[in-house]
């Protein structure tokens, strides 16, 4: 008898093998190119919060007071990492997605009319940047119902899609789809592939995101250190993902911060990857409500796991 504890957790997956799903097209990868938008939604005394963020270009937390340092960081972001990432992707006829802040688009709106104007998809990355995961259940659907009326004010649209930093808590897959509107979420990080789970006596979607294939690996610790460090290792994963998709469907996604791929030093690795996917027939580049809906469309009416709930 087994003295392990009772879990809803699933380590075996499709178990190597997936639905007999094909991309649009008859593609071989989706491409899911995801541009965090966090700039002014950081921790800051200066915005009223009860602390700084900590985490940058360089890791230290000014306590008790404001840390213009910090500010500035992130402003760097909106002022000049988005014009240089958003021409990128309109050179490629790169659909992506925007994994934005509600407090960050609030303070930029123009940034989601700019990205909505492009075709992109605006999706919510909360309200402020912050882990949900200590939240109680009231404390959270307020921050979800606020996060969904900024985003709909700024991008004219409310968000199908939804990422909290790192860690939810146990009711934030149950919250969303009480709130209504949520088709997807992205807080998941165990699979190639969307997935389904049974949440509220429905469906939804779960389409993991990466942290190996993102330009937060540029930051103290993370490995990154020049353009081609980025280029190299996303397009490894690309290669190998292109050359399973084959086969079976695969996805691969591409995780961006305005601050921080933005910088003049960084900006050619993403164009090396962009190129490189761009020089592939069958690659399918793919906001994420659109791979979202396809696989809805295409995985059949059971589910594969639960949600907790």
């Amino acid at each position: 008898m087994s003295d392990l504890p009772i879990h809803d957790r699933d380590f075996r997956g499709y178990g190597g093998s997936p639905p007999a799903i094909r991309w649009p097209g008859d593609a071989r990868l989706a491409v899911s190119v995801v541009v965090n938008v966090e700039e002014g939604a950081e921790l800051s005394i200066g915005m009223g919060d009860e602390r700084n963020e900590a985490v940058y270009e360089v890791v230290e937390e000014v306590r008790g007071a404001r840390d213009l340092c910090m500010e500035s960081h992130f402003e760097y972001g909106t002022r000049a990492g988005w014009p240089r990432i958003r021409d990128l992707l309109r050179r490629y006829g790169v659909a992506a997605t925007l994994n934005a802040n509600g407090r960050a688009l609030a303070l930029s709106p123009w940034l989601a009319r700019e990205a909505v104007a492009d075709g992109h998809e605006v999706a919510a990355h909360g309200w402020r940047w912050e882990t949900h995961a200590h939240m109680t259940e009231e404390e959270e659907r307020r921050t979800i119902a606020r996060a969904v009326a900024a985003i709909r004010d700024a991008a004219g649209t409310a968000p199908v899609g939804w990422h909290t930093r790192s860690a939810t808590s146990v009711n934030t897959r149950r919250l969303l789809v009480e709130h209504g509107g949520f088709l997807y979420d992205s807080n998941a990080y165990n699979d190639d592939l969307p997935y389904l789970v049974a949440v509220g006596g429905g469906e939804h979607v779960v389409l993991p995101y990466a942290f190996d294939t993102n330009d937060m690996r540029f930051q103290r610790g993370g490995g990154f250190v020049f353009a081609d460090d980025f280029a190299r290792y996303c397009i490894d994963a690309f290669d190998r993902l292109y050359e399973e998709g084959a086969g079976a469907p695969r996805m691969l996604s591409i995780g961006l911060h305005l601050r921080i791929i933005g910088r003049p030093g960084r900006i050619a690795g993403l164009e090396r990857v962009l190129a490189h996917a761009a020089s592939r027939p069958g690659t399918w580049f793919a906001r994420r409500d659109a791979i979202a809906r396809h696989w809805l469309e295409q995985a059949g009416a059971r589910p594969r796991t639960t949600a907790l709930d």
